[in-house]
């Protein structure tokens, strides 16, 4: 993944300051070794149907922006506790803005084994999706992460508030969370990112290559080559 700057900003530069702190904590990877998803393949078995090889983007992924003309797809594998995901957020939506209008960007879930509810963001997530409220749900556990990330007991009941500060129904978001097909939909996109060698988070796939950044310039630079 990204290694930080080698040059550091003047402190009393906040806007550098901020953009510093987004690359280190992009550097600052969790590495692969047991996947969150295990704890349900623990008691329930990969379904039949599952796909027996790795794609990075499937019928059912979370496409962000929808390109008129698309030049090429940025997917993005994330988990909504990892502080470098909430770090990078700022900078992917900066650059969802400046080139949505080209580039497919694609959500995929990942969440890491280290963080006790990153499991459980996904579910409320995704049962946040089946009522068309993806993105709304994934912008309120980003902004909210330093409340509820590395909590120990379960931040379940704080999600279904913000369920229903969404505006969900809470009868069908409790069934979505409760249901195997849910968990079935996360574990699909670990195991891809898992085949194509995802061992932290964020890690971006650009035109359907790995990328390894050395900075925001970097990134905003492969961006624009892609969207030519």
């Amino acid at each position: 993944m990204a290694r930080t700057l080698t040059n550091t900003p003047a402190p009393s530069d906040p806007a550098k300051t901020a953009r510093l702190v987004i690359w280190i904590l992009l550097g600052v990877i969790v590495a692969g070794g047991v996947i969150w998803y295990a704890v349900f393949t623990a008691t329930k078995p990969t379904p039949p149907h599952a796909a027996t090889h790795a794609q990075l983007v499937r019928e059912d992924s979370h496409r962000v922006t929808s390109p008129s003309t698309e030049k090429a797809q940025l997917v993005e594998f994330l988990d909504f506790e990892c502080e470098s995901c909430r770090a990078a957020e700022p900078l992917v939506q900066q650059l969802k803005q400046e080139y949505g209008d080209r580039i497919t960007f694609v959500h995929r879930y990942f969440p890491l084994p280290g963080h006790r509810n990153s499991g459980t963001a996904a579910l409320a997530v995704e049962a946040a999706a089946a009522q068309g409220k993806y993105e709304q749900m994934a912008a309120k556990l980003f902004e909210t992460q330093p409340q509820w990330g590395e909590k120990q007991d379960s931040q379940g009941a704080l999600f279904r508030t913000f369920a229903q500060e969404l505006g969900l129904d809470l009868d069908a978001y409790d069934a979505a969370v409760t249901d195997e097909q849910t968990k079935d939909r996360i574990r699909k996109d670990v195991t891809d990112g898992t085949a194509l060698g995802v061992t932290g988070t964020p890690t971006f796939f650009l035109g359907g290559e790995k990328l390894v950044l050395s900075g925001e310039a970097d990134f905003r630079q492969k961006l624009a080559d892609a969207a030519k």
